[in-house]
């Protein structure tokens, strides 16, 4: 597929390389300009790109920016085929995005992001660390394979996004419509816990919309109480903890 991914951080780059790999077309933007790019693409086999160019003549488009940084997409997506799908890979943290009233308030991440953009999203890649994401994928059939939730509500958009979870090395999970996928952001039990799927699929279902975002800021808080960088392993038991 003909694919373009907005921010090139650690889940923007590695999603890059990854789908690259399996033989997709891949143009990687960021909002530095393609000039800023051209080493990592070069070295990971994708093309450097502008914005403006990165969302022409893709059949999807990734986000992969900071959540605040979604709206100032608007404009750029508004150009955009409607056939084109949209995945959204963001996660919202008020230290880094600062509070955002709608958010606070309860509706699900994806809902103000698609509300942001002025057209629907899928929700996909938002529940894995990078480092999982870029060590831990396994081929289709292995044992103890990882599985990650989509959620959205057309099902042509996330039967593509599968399928792309599928080329990334992970099993997918079809985790309902956009006003579920509170079930797999920050602080549920299948946010970035390296389940399989029989495990992810109990992990939504037990998901308390309430207690996320308690849980989110505890599992935060007991990250930076360490005093030093945690290794990835400590972050994945510290989420399923903060979870539990």
């Amino acid at each position: 597929m003909n694919i373009g991914i907005l921010g090139a951080g650690n889940i923007g780059g590695t999603l890059a390389q990854k789908l690259a790999a399996q033989g997709h077309s891949v143009k990687l933007a960021n909002s530095r300009g393609a000039a800023s790019l051209r080493d990592l693409a070069a070295r990971i086999g994708v093309t450097a790109a502008d914005q403006t160019d990165a969302v022409k003549d893709v059949e999807v488009i990734i986000i992969a920016v900071p959540l605040a940084n979604v709206p100032q997409l608007a404009e750029l997506l508004s150009h955009v085929p409607k056939s084109t799908v949209l995945i959204d890979t963001t996660n919202y943290y008020p230290f880094r995005d600062g509070e955002l009233p709608e958010l606070e308030a309860g509706q699900p991440e994806s809902l103000w992001v698609s509300e942001q953009l002025g057209r629907p999203v899928v929700k996909a890649w938002n529940a894995v660390l990078a480092e999982t994401l870029r060590n831990r994928g396994k081929p289709a059939g292995v044992a103890e394979r990882i599985a990650l939730p989509v959620a959205g509500d057309d099902a042509g958009g996330k039967q593509i996004a599968a399928q792309l979870v599928h080329d990334s090395g992970f099993d997918a999970l079809d985790a309902g419509p956009l006003t579920e996928s509170w079930r797999q952001q920050p602080g549920t039990p299948a946010y970035c816990t390296e389940l399989t799927l029989p495990q992810l699929r109990t992990a939504l279902a037990a998901a308390d919309q309430q207690r996320a975002p308690l849980n989110r800021d505890s599992a935060m808080e007991h990250l930076m109480v360490l005093g030093r960088t945690p290794t990835h392993d400590e972050i994945v038991q510290n989420n399923r903890a903060a979870s539990a």
